[in-house]
Protein backbone atom coordinates (compact mmCIF):
# COMPACT_ATOMS: atom_id res chain seq x y z
CA UNK A 1 0.00 0.00 0.00
CA UNK A 2 1.60 3.24 -1.16
CA UNK A 3 -0.93 5.73 0.19
CA UNK A 4 -3.90 5.95 2.57
CA UNK A 5 -7.47 6.79 1.66
CA UNK A 6 -9.77 8.78 3.95
CA UNK A 7 -11.28 5.47 5.08
CA UNK A 8 -7.81 4.17 5.93
CA UNK A 9 -7.04 7.28 8.00
CA UNK A 10 -10.31 7.06 9.91
CA UNK A 11 -9.89 3.33 10.52
CA UNK A 12 -6.34 3.82 11.79
CA UNK A 13 -7.40 6.59 14.16
CA UNK A 14 -10.25 4.49 15.59
CA UNK A 15 -7.96 1.47 15.92
CA UNK A 16 -5.30 3.49 17.79
CA UNK A 17 -7.96 4.97 20.07
CA UNK A 18 -9.23 1.49 20.99
CA UNK A 19 -5.70 0.16 21.55
CA UNK A 20 -4.87 3.10 23.81
CA UNK A 21 -8.12 2.73 25.75
CA UNK A 22 -7.53 -1.01 26.23
CA UNK A 23 -4.01 -0.45 27.52
CA UNK A 24 -5.21 2.33 29.83
CA UNK A 25 -7.90 0.10 31.30
CA UNK A 26 -5.35 -2.66 31.81
CA UNK A 27 -3.03 -0.25 33.63
CA UNK A 28 -5.81 0.93 35.93
CA UNK A 29 -6.55 -2.64 36.98
CA UNK A 30 -3.05 -4.09 37.16
CA UNK A 31 -0.31 -1.48 37.58
CA UNK A 32 1.42 -1.15 40.93
CA UNK A 33 3.05 2.18 40.08
CA UNK A 34 0.94 4.65 42.04
CA UNK A 35 1.04 8.37 42.70
CA UNK A 36 0.68 8.66 46.48
CA UNK A 37 -0.88 12.00 47.54
CA UNK A 38 1.37 14.47 49.36
CA UNK A 39 1.33 18.15 50.27
CA UNK A 40 1.71 19.22 46.64
CA UNK A 41 -0.87 16.83 45.21
CA UNK A 42 -4.23 17.86 43.82
CA UNK A 43 -5.69 14.35 44.25
CA UNK A 44 -6.69 12.57 47.45
CA UNK A 45 -6.08 8.86 46.84
CA UNK A 46 -3.33 6.69 45.29
CA UNK A 47 -3.71 6.66 41.51
CA UNK A 48 -1.96 4.65 38.78
CA UNK A 49 0.58 6.97 37.20
CA UNK A 50 2.04 5.41 34.06
CA UNK A 51 -0.93 6.01 31.76
CA UNK A 52 1.50 7.55 29.29
CA UNK A 53 2.46 3.99 28.35
CA UNK A 54 -0.79 3.80 26.35
CA UNK A 55 0.05 7.03 24.51
CA UNK A 56 3.62 5.99 23.77
CA UNK A 57 2.69 2.47 22.64
CA UNK A 58 0.05 3.69 20.20
CA UNK A 59 2.46 6.31 18.86
CA UNK A 60 5.14 3.76 18.01
CA UNK A 61 2.55 1.38 16.63
CA UNK A 62 1.42 4.15 14.29
CA UNK A 63 5.04 4.94 13.35
CA UNK A 64 5.54 1.30 12.36
CA UNK A 65 2.37 1.38 10.25
CA UNK A 66 3.47 4.59 8.54
CA UNK A 67 6.94 3.21 7.86
CA UNK A 68 5.75 -0.03 6.26
CA UNK A 69 2.44 0.92 4.63
CA UNK A 70 2.32 4.68 3.95
CA UNK A 71 5.38 5.26 1.80
CA UNK A 72 4.12 8.35 -0.02
CA UNK A 73 3.62 10.23 3.24
CA UNK A 74 7.10 9.56 4.59
CA UNK A 75 9.80 12.12 5.19
CA UNK A 76 13.47 11.30 4.61
CA UNK A 77 14.31 8.08 6.47
CA UNK A 78 17.11 9.75 8.44
CA UNK A 79 14.72 12.29 9.95
CA UNK A 80 12.03 9.67 10.51
CA UNK A 81 14.45 7.43 12.41
CA UNK A 82 15.81 10.40 14.35
CA UNK A 83 12.31 11.46 15.39
CA UNK A 84 11.23 7.93 16.28
CA UNK A 85 14.39 6.85 18.07
CA UNK A 86 14.76 10.03 20.14
CA UNK A 87 11.06 9.90 21.10
CA UNK A 88 11.52 6.30 22.20
CA UNK A 89 14.58 7.36 24.17
CA UNK A 90 12.81 10.17 26.04
CA UNK A 91 9.85 7.87 26.73
CA UNK A 92 12.07 5.07 28.03
CA UNK A 93 14.07 7.32 30.32
CA UNK A 94 10.91 8.99 31.62
CA UNK A 95 9.35 5.58 32.24
CA UNK A 96 12.36 4.71 34.38
CA UNK A 97 11.96 8.00 36.24
CA UNK A 98 8.32 7.18 36.97
CA UNK A 99 9.45 3.98 38.67
CA UNK A 100 12.45 5.36 40.54
CA UNK A 101 11.27 8.94 41.23
CA UNK A 102 14.65 10.46 40.41
CA UNK A 103 15.43 14.08 41.43
CA UNK A 104 14.92 16.84 38.87
CA UNK A 105 18.55 17.26 37.91
CA UNK A 106 18.73 13.58 36.90
CA UNK A 107 15.60 13.98 34.79
CA UNK A 108 17.06 17.12 33.23
CA UNK A 109 20.29 15.31 32.36
CA UNK A 110 18.38 12.52 30.60
CA UNK A 111 16.31 15.08 28.68
CA UNK A 112 19.45 16.89 27.57
CA UNK A 113 20.86 13.59 26.30
CA UNK A 114 17.68 12.92 24.30
CA UNK A 115 17.79 16.40 22.75
CA UNK A 116 21.42 15.89 21.74
CA UNK A 117 20.46 12.57 20.14
CA UNK A 118 17.66 14.08 18.03
CA UNK A 119 19.97 16.89 16.93
CA UNK A 120 22.61 14.37 15.94
CA UNK A 121 20.16 13.05 13.31
CA UNK A 122 20.09 16.49 11.72
CA UNK A 123 16.74 17.68 13.10
CA UNK A 124 17.87 21.25 13.68
CA UNK A 125 16.34 24.70 13.20
CA UNK A 126 19.06 25.74 10.77
CA UNK A 127 17.15 28.58 9.12
CA UNK A 128 14.38 31.01 9.98
CA UNK A 129 12.92 32.87 7.04
CA UNK A 130 12.07 36.50 7.83
CA UNK A 131 10.88 39.00 5.24
CA UNK A 132 12.52 42.34 4.57
CA UNK A 133 15.88 41.19 5.98
CA UNK A 134 14.51 41.40 9.49
CA UNK A 135 17.49 41.66 11.85
CA UNK A 136 19.60 40.69 8.81
CA UNK A 137 18.47 37.09 9.17
CA UNK A 138 16.45 36.69 5.98
CA UNK A 139 17.28 33.50 4.08
CA UNK A 140 20.53 33.07 5.97
CA UNK A 141 21.73 30.08 7.89
CA UNK A 142 21.71 30.53 11.64
CA UNK A 143 25.11 28.88 11.89
CA UNK A 144 26.14 27.82 15.38
CA UNK A 145 23.09 29.59 16.80
CA UNK A 146 20.90 26.92 15.19
CA UNK A 147 22.09 24.37 17.75
CA UNK A 148 21.41 26.68 20.68
CA UNK A 149 17.94 27.60 19.40
CA UNK A 150 17.02 23.97 18.68
CA UNK A 151 18.35 22.78 22.03
CA UNK A 152 16.50 25.48 23.95
CA UNK A 153 13.23 24.96 22.08
CA UNK A 154 13.03 21.17 22.48
CA UNK A 155 14.26 21.11 26.08
CA UNK A 156 12.05 24.03 27.06
CA UNK A 157 8.92 22.57 25.48
CA UNK A 158 9.61 19.16 27.03
CA UNK A 159 9.74 20.65 30.53
CA UNK A 160 6.90 23.09 29.97
CA UNK A 161 4.61 20.21 29.10
CA UNK A 162 5.81 18.20 32.07
CA UNK A 163 5.19 21.11 34.45
CA UNK A 164 1.68 21.66 33.11
CA UNK A 165 0.60 18.09 33.82
CA UNK A 166 -0.91 18.76 37.23
CA UNK A 167 -4.69 18.58 36.90
CA UNK A 168 -7.05 15.98 35.46
CA UNK A 169 -7.22 16.34 31.70
CA UNK A 170 -4.85 19.29 31.50
CA UNK A 171 -1.99 17.71 29.55
CA UNK A 172 -4.09 15.18 27.64
CA UNK A 173 -6.93 17.40 26.51
CA UNK A 174 -4.70 20.22 25.37
CA UNK A 175 -2.60 17.70 23.41
CA UNK A 176 -5.73 16.53 21.58
CA UNK A 177 -6.86 20.06 20.76
CA UNK A 178 -3.42 21.08 19.50
CA UNK A 179 -3.06 17.85 17.51
CA UNK A 180 -6.42 18.35 15.80
CA UNK A 181 -5.58 21.91 14.76
CA UNK A 182 -2.08 20.90 13.64
CA UNK A 183 -3.64 18.03 11.70
CA UNK A 184 -6.05 20.39 9.92
CA UNK A 185 -3.30 22.87 9.09
CA UNK A 186 -0.92 20.17 7.86
CA UNK A 187 -3.60 18.58 5.70
CA UNK A 188 -4.54 21.95 4.23
CA UNK A 189 -0.92 22.76 3.39
CA UNK A 190 0.03 19.31 2.13
CA UNK A 191 2.40 18.13 4.87
CA UNK A 192 1.27 14.50 4.83
CA UNK A 193 3.63 13.08 7.43
CA UNK A 194 2.82 15.81 9.98
CA UNK A 195 -0.88 15.35 9.27
CA UNK A 196 -0.75 11.63 10.01
CA UNK A 197 1.42 11.96 13.11
CA UNK A 198 -0.92 14.64 14.45
CA UNK A 199 -4.08 12.56 14.24
CA UNK A 200 -2.36 9.44 15.57
CA UNK A 201 -1.22 11.45 18.60
CA UNK A 202 -4.77 12.74 19.06
CA UNK A 203 -6.18 9.20 18.84
CA UNK A 204 -3.67 7.74 21.27
CA UNK A 205 -4.14 10.50 23.85
CA UNK A 206 -7.94 10.26 23.52
CA UNK A 207 -7.84 6.60 24.57
CA UNK A 208 -6.02 7.65 27.73
CA UNK A 209 -8.08 10.79 28.39
CA UNK A 210 -11.39 8.99 28.86
CA UNK A 211 -9.90 7.54 32.07
CA UNK A 212 -8.17 10.76 33.12
CA UNK A 213 -10.87 13.41 32.68
CA UNK A 214 -13.03 14.46 34.36
CA UNK A 215 -12.32 11.79 36.99
CA UNK A 216 -8.63 10.99 37.37
CA UNK A 217 -8.59 7.20 37.41
CA UNK A 218 -5.23 7.20 35.64
CA UNK A 219 -2.38 9.73 35.35
CA UNK A 220 -0.03 9.89 32.36
CA UNK A 221 3.11 10.40 34.48
CA UNK A 222 6.44 11.70 33.18
CA UNK A 223 6.46 9.07 30.44
CA UNK A 224 3.40 10.75 28.93
CA UNK A 225 4.02 14.44 29.59
CA UNK A 226 7.71 14.61 28.67
CA UNK A 227 7.09 12.42 25.63
CA UNK A 228 4.32 14.72 24.39
CA UNK A 229 6.30 17.90 24.96
CA UNK A 230 9.36 16.44 23.25
CA UNK A 231 7.35 15.05 20.35
CA UNK A 232 5.44 18.26 19.66
CA UNK A 233 8.65 20.31 19.76
CA UNK A 234 10.46 17.93 17.40
CA UNK A 235 7.46 17.54 15.10
CA UNK A 236 7.25 21.32 14.72
CA UNK A 237 10.81 21.36 13.35
CA UNK A 238 10.11 18.47 10.99
CA UNK A 239 6.92 20.15 9.75
CA UNK A 240 8.74 23.42 9.18
CA UNK A 241 11.87 22.18 7.46
CA UNK A 242 11.56 18.56 6.34
CA UNK A 243 7.93 17.85 5.41
CA UNK A 244 6.42 18.70 2.03
CA UNK A 245 4.75 22.05 2.73
CA UNK A 246 7.22 23.52 5.25
CA UNK A 247 4.50 24.56 7.70
CA UNK A 248 5.42 27.59 9.80
CA UNK A 249 7.59 26.91 12.83
CA UNK A 250 5.35 29.31 14.77
CA UNK A 251 2.29 27.02 14.70
CA UNK A 252 3.18 24.80 17.67
CA UNK A 253 4.38 27.73 19.85
CA UNK A 254 1.00 29.38 19.24
CA UNK A 255 -1.02 26.21 19.86
CA UNK A 256 0.73 25.79 23.22
CA UNK A 257 1.22 29.46 24.03
CA UNK A 258 -0.76 29.18 27.30
CA UNK A 259 1.56 26.36 28.46
CA UNK A 260 4.70 28.21 27.42
CA UNK A 261 3.58 31.47 29.03
CA UNK A 262 2.54 29.80 32.30
CA UNK A 263 5.89 28.01 32.57
CA UNK A 264 7.98 31.07 31.68
CA UNK A 265 5.99 33.44 33.91
CA UNK A 266 6.17 31.09 36.89
CA UNK A 267 9.90 30.52 36.42
CA UNK A 268 10.64 34.27 36.29
CA UNK A 269 8.34 35.08 39.23
CA UNK A 270 9.93 32.42 41.43
CA UNK A 271 13.42 33.48 40.45
CA UNK A 272 12.66 37.14 41.29
CA UNK A 273 11.26 36.02 44.66
CA UNK A 274 14.49 34.17 45.41
CA UNK A 275 12.87 30.73 45.38
CA UNK A 276 14.64 27.55 44.33
CA UNK A 277 13.36 27.20 40.77
CA UNK A 278 14.37 23.54 40.69
CA UNK A 279 12.29 22.64 43.74
CA UNK A 280 8.82 21.15 43.24
CA UNK A 281 5.96 23.55 43.95
CA UNK A 282 2.28 24.30 43.33
CA UNK A 283 2.43 27.89 42.14
CA UNK A 284 1.91 27.63 38.39
CA UNK A 285 -0.95 29.87 37.32
CA UNK A 286 -3.25 26.91 36.64
CA UNK A 287 -2.42 25.47 40.08
CA UNK A 288 -3.15 28.77 41.80
CA UNK A 289 -6.42 28.97 39.85
CA UNK A 290 -7.34 25.56 41.25
CA UNK A 291 -6.21 26.44 44.79
CA UNK A 292 -8.43 29.52 44.75
CA UNK A 293 -11.33 27.12 45.03
CA UNK A 294 -12.12 26.24 41.44
CA UNK A 295 -12.56 22.56 40.57
CA UNK A 296 -10.24 20.59 38.33
CA UNK A 297 -12.97 20.46 35.74
CA UNK A 298 -13.46 24.23 35.66
CA UNK A 299 -9.76 25.07 35.41
CA UNK A 300 -9.12 22.44 32.75
CA UNK A 301 -12.10 23.57 30.68
CA UNK A 302 -10.83 27.14 30.89
CA UNK A 303 -7.49 26.02 29.44
CA UNK A 304 -9.31 24.00 26.77
CA UNK A 305 -11.17 27.14 25.74
CA UNK A 306 -7.91 29.08 25.51
CA UNK A 307 -6.37 26.22 23.48
CA UNK A 308 -9.25 26.33 20.99
CA UNK A 309 -8.87 30.10 20.69
CA UNK A 310 -5.16 29.63 20.01
CA UNK A 311 -6.02 26.99 17.43
CA UNK A 312 -8.29 29.45 15.64
CA UNK A 313 -5.41 31.91 15.65
CA UNK A 314 -3.15 29.26 14.12
CA UNK A 315 -5.66 28.72 11.31
CA UNK A 316 -5.59 32.45 10.69
CA UNK A 317 -1.80 32.61 10.93
CA UNK A 318 -1.16 30.35 7.93
CA UNK A 319 -3.03 32.80 5.71
CA UNK A 320 -0.79 35.71 6.74
CA UNK A 321 2.62 36.25 5.09
CA UNK A 322 6.02 36.47 6.72
CA UNK A 323 6.76 38.55 9.78
CA UNK A 324 3.14 39.63 10.16
CA UNK A 325 2.48 36.19 11.65
CA UNK A 326 4.16 37.33 14.85
CA UNK A 327 1.38 39.88 15.31
CA UNK A 328 -1.03 37.00 15.93
CA UNK A 329 0.66 36.40 19.28
CA UNK A 330 -0.13 39.89 20.59
CA UNK A 331 -3.78 39.39 21.68
CA UNK A 332 -2.90 36.07 23.31
CA UNK A 333 0.01 37.66 25.14
CA UNK A 334 -2.19 40.52 26.37
CA UNK A 335 -4.80 38.01 27.56
CA UNK A 336 -2.19 35.96 29.42
CA UNK A 337 -0.76 39.06 31.11
CA UNK A 338 -4.21 40.10 32.32
CA UNK A 339 -4.96 36.52 33.42
CA UNK A 340 -1.70 36.27 35.38
CA UNK A 341 -2.28 39.63 37.09
CA UNK A 342 -5.77 38.58 38.19
CA UNK A 343 -4.64 35.16 39.45
CA UNK A 344 -1.64 36.53 41.38
CA UNK A 345 -3.75 39.33 42.87
CA UNK A 346 -6.40 36.99 44.26
CA UNK A 347 -3.83 34.36 45.29
CA UNK A 348 -2.05 36.95 47.44
CA UNK A 349 -5.32 38.40 48.73
CA UNK A 350 -6.49 34.99 49.94
CA UNK A 351 -3.11 33.89 51.27
CA UNK A 352 -2.58 31.15 48.70
CA UNK A 353 0.94 32.47 48.03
Amino acid sequence: MQSFTLKNHLSLAIFLFLVSAAISLFLIKHTKVLDIPNGRSSHSKPTPTIGGVAIVFTFFLSMAILYFFAHTTMITERYFLGFTFSSLLIAGMSFYDDFKCKPFYIKLATQIFAVIVVMSFGIIIHQINFPYNFLFLNDKSLGAASYVITFGWILGMTNAYNFMDGLNGMAGGNAIIASIFFCIISLDQGSDFTYMVSYTLAAGVSGFLIFNFPRGKLFMGDIGSTFLGFSFATLSIIASLYDNAHTSLLIIPLLFFHFIYDTFFTFIRRMINGENVFQAHRTHLYQLFNRLGYRHFSVTMFYYTVAVAQGMGALWMIKIPGLQRLLIFIPYLVFQIIYSIVIIYYAKKRGVI
